[in-house]
């Protein structure tokens, strides 16, 4: 009796975890590299975008047309609003790839002119910025996916800023 009693609560308690790691609460972890919840942080991010990244990632980050098929040849900026795919890396890779212009984590090598080095036009708080509002064009359920896989990045997002 007693240890179908335990096993119940590991059971519950293991699966209560997991429900929080993969549909919990959408609050931002207290290391978490980015703060779409930050309302002066997303403010300075929402400038910063409209004047360095809407130009090719477009003003509501729907991305360039045809991005699905970009290629080497031809790199396509892609969506950041949720319909692509920048909710499915963690903020450390996201974070490297806008300021280096390379990831660690990425889902295909990019021509390493296709995406533009921040590194020299903004500092890495105006980075954390950019991308805390990018975080705001995503629907709620993606926002939560994403919360999951920072989780399962977690000893990985040591990103290269100083």
């Amino acid at each position: 009796m007693v240890a179908r009693l335990i096993a119940g609560l590991v059971v519950l308690l293991l699966g209560g975890g997991a429900f929080y790691l993969f549909m919990g609460s959408r609050e931002t972890p207290e290391n978490a590299l980015l703060n779409p919840e930050d309302p002066q942080l997303v403010a300075m991010g929402r400038d910063l975008y409209a004047s360095e990244c809407a130009g090719c990632h477009g003003a509501g980050g729907e991305g360039q047309a045809g991005w699905e098929n970009a290629s080497q040849d031809n790199p396509l900026a892609p969506p950041h609003n949720g319909s692509g795919h920048t909710w499915e890396h963690p903020d450390g890779a996201l974070f490297d790839l806008t300021k280096t212009g390379l990831s660690t984590v990425a889902c295909r090598t990019l021509n390493s002119e296709a995406m533009p080095k921040f590194a020299d036009t903004l500092d890495d708080g105006q980075i954390y910025a950019v991308l805390s509002y990018i975080k705001t064009l995503w629907p709620e359920h993606i926002r939560t996916q994403n919360v999951a896989i920072n989780a399962i990045y977690a000893d990985q997002d040591n990103p290269t800023a100083n």
